[in-house]
């Protein structure tokens, strides 16, 4: 089990960042993502494992003028 957003969602082995996204539904194309308070690149979704336990941040960035 991981937390995402303080919700959790159910862990299975070599779950990735881009998992997380899918399974969460998010499509927001700018996102800011911190897997146990490191960064995540937008790259580096695919390839991020995300362990067991984890605590995952993912914050929608709102741009305007």
């Amino acid at each position: 089990m991981i937390l995402v957003n303080e919700e959790p969602l159910a862990w299975h082995e070599g779950m990735t960042v881009r998992d997380i996204l899918r399974a969460r539904n998010y499509r927001f194309p700018m996102l800011v993502i911190h897997v146990n308070d490191a960064l995540v690149a937008k790259a580096d979704y695919d390839t991020t494992t995300v362990p067991d336990g984890a605590v995952v941040k993912v914050i929608h960035l709102i741009s305007g003028g």
